[in-house]
């Protein structure tokens, strides 16, 4: 149990010790800083443990976003300041000082004005909280300060101070800020204005009954499954079914978020969790109404395997972009000028979340089309759409990047290179590379893709594709030679993500045999599970998938020259089986590793992370 040490008695009639226990504080009182001292020592190491001045007055949720967030070694609000295991050795460094140093009582009664927000103590004000803040920052440690917007936190001195305090606390309800802090500050037009004004107080019944942020991200997953499941009937009634259903699961997708920001439970598990079950959910959905489809006698197999290479190289381009940017020093373009102008129109805020097709837009048109028409025309909808949102989006990124004078750090070539998941032949072959030669990887990237995909379109299965296979590899191993730090370097992961999912699609619709596309978009699934695993793990700060794991599932250039070699060499029935065979290796290679390696981060104490959703 988390420990909270008053500095001093509490003034009669506060309620900061009943509010302490509600957040799951084990109180205890110190009467000088040596007592704080002494009653820090005694609490274990591992648990976490607040400083909080006796005298403070605030809404509780204040003191919950200060003392509780899990994310955060150090935190502090006006009055308070907590510490979880990994920062006691620096709040103990700084207490230690304050009581050598002859800091005096834990709190004196100067008269002073009345701190209402994160911020520096009101003039005359002497807090030992914020004297332990105030050394941990002379030290350089990063205490967290949460935004509290109209939340009160105030440490007044006087009897006239904590009465303006009392009723700054009276004019603000809590539980609305609680309420509206529970939704993320920026989504879609859909979710913002059709699913939050009611998933919050979901989420809020939910926290009251006490589930977890992991249980509704589970329930949603169980939710889209029965979806799918209904959509594969190839039914009219399972078609609405599925529908309603998807929507249900969405809202559930939404909650489990909402739920994490209202009881600040967040976790690196969760985080993955949520994350992966959202690819999960989607795709297969999109295998439930390919099921469908084929029930009624129509193939929409190759529209749903086009649906799936398409989004998972549209975020390929997100997570490349950020990672490419997120550090860069001098990062700063007249393109994103004008992008950050027009955020500030309300309208074309709207328009352009709604442009870019995010989940929330993407769900809500799959599953009205679902309900109301036929599965190849849902996905005509949605290639359309994506389509037209991968090209705004990625042409908007491409002017930004051409119009940046942005340096990128050593941090963000590694993440790309990371991503670009390169397996043991472009290892070998990239040393070749690595002359005195002009730098163009995502050139060469680029060709090599476009090369390989026409190749794959006009001869289909044969030993032209694999002869343009084995330059594809070349020019991969070419394309991350140097350190992608060029301005379109970024472009490098999702160009080989189109080419590798691409030639598997094309591949399996030219061997034109039953069951190969179903085949083919599960070895597309599998892959890219590995490829979002390794992008959560990069966005979470574990570092890539172990070498040995890129190297046992051949890397994309392998994979890629792989199917080639299988499609030209094997019947088109042994392809559809080669196929299966391939996805099912792949899958629990990948799965196998992933689940053991966030369960024991989620077991070892990893720091814990909040992942915001996907930004399409």
């Amino acid at each position: 149990m988390p420990t909270a040490i008053l500095t001093g008695q509490p003034v009669p009639g506060s309620s900061i010790e009943s509010d302490l226990r509600d957040l799951g504080f084990d109180v205890r009182t110190a009467s000088d800083p040596a007592d704080a001292e002494a009653l820090l020592a005694a609490v274990p190491g591992g648990e976490r443990v607040a400083l909080v001045d006796a005298r403070f007055v605030g809404h509780p949720h204040a003191l919950r976003l200060g003392l509780t967030d899990p994310r955060f070694p150090l935190a502090a609000v006006p009055g308070a300041v907590t510490a979880r295991a990994e920062g006691r050795q620096a709040l103990t460094r700084a207490l230690a000082r304050e009581t050598s140093a002859g800091g005096g009582t834990a709190h004196v009664g100067a008269s002073a004005r009345t701190t209402l927000s994160v911020g520096e103590p009101a003039a005359g004000v002497d807090s030992l909280a914020d004297r332990i803040v105030t050394a941990l920052d002379a030290d350089g440690a990063p205490v967290h300060r949460p935004e509290l917007g109209s939340l009160v936190a105030a440490v007044p001195a006087d009897p006239q101070a904590r009465n303006e305090a009392r009723q700054a606390v009276a004019a603000v309800d809590d539980e609305a800020v609680r309420l509206k802090s529970a939704v993320k500050a920026r989504d879609g037009f859909f979710t913002t204005f059709f699913i939050s004004p009611y998933s919050r107080y979901l989420a809020r019944w939910c926290a009251r009954r006490g589930l977890t942020p992991n249980q509704v991200t589970t329930a949603s997953l169980l939710t889209a499954l029965i979806a799918a499941s209904c959509a594969a009937t190839g039914t009219r009634a399972g078609y609405v079914a599925a529908g309603v259903l998807l929507i249900v699961s969405f809202v559930l997708d939404c909650t489990d978020g909402q739920l994490a920001r209202y009881s600040l439970q967040y976790s690196t598990l969760g985080a993955w969790l949520d994350a992966t079950f959202d690819r999960a959910k989607e795709y297969a959905y999109y295998a439930g109404l390919a099921l469908g489809a084929a029930r009624g006698g129509d193939d929409v197999w190759a529209l749903a395997l086009g649906a799936m290479v398409l989004q998972t190289c549209r975020h390929v381009v997100d997570f490349s972009f950020n990672e490419a940017n997120h550090d860069a020093t001098a990062n700063t373009s007249p393109t994103a000028a004008l992008s950050d102008k027009l955020d500030s129109v309300g309208w074309t805020v709207w328009v352009r979340r709604m442009i870019v097709l995010p989940i929330g837009e993407r769900w809500a048109m799959i599953a009205v089309l679902t309900a109301a028409t036929t599965p190849r025309i849902t996905f005509y909808a949605l290639l359309v759409g994506c389509a037209l949102a991968a090209t705004y989006t990625t042409a908007g990124r491409v002017l930004r990047s051409l119009t940046r004078r942005a340096e990128r750090t050593d941090r963000a070539a590694q993440a790309l290179a990371d991503l670009a998941d390169s397996g043991p032949l472009v290892e070998l072959l990239a040393p070749l590379a690595r002359g005195k030669g002009p730098r163009i990887g995502w050139l060469s990237a680029a060709a090599g893709a476009a090369l390989l995909l026409l190749a794959a379109w006009v001869w289909g299965p044969s030993w032209w594709v694999v002869l343009l296979a084995g330059l594809y590899v070349l020019l991969s191993a070419e394309a991350v030679a140097h350190p992608l730090k060029g301005a379109l370097d970024w472009l490098v992961p999702p160009l080989f993500r189109a080419a590798e999912y691409g030639t598997v699609l094309i591949l399996a619709a030219k061997s034109d045999v039953n069951g190969a596309l179903p085949a083919a978009f599960g070895l597309v699934a599998a892959v890219a599970y590995h490829h979002y695993d390794t992008v959560y793990r990069i966005r979470g700060d574990a570092g890539a998938p172990p070498a040995w794991l890129v190297r046992a599932v051949g890397g994309q250039e392998g994979r890629t020259l792989l199917v080639t070699v299988l499609a030209a060499l094997l019947t088109a029935a042994q392809f559809k089986v080669a196929l299966t065979v391939l996805a099912v290796a792949v899958a629990l290679v990948v799965l196998v590793e992933s689940i053991r390696f966030w369960v024991a981060a989620h077991q070892g104490g990893a720091p814990a992370v909040h992942d915001e959703g996907e930004p399409a």
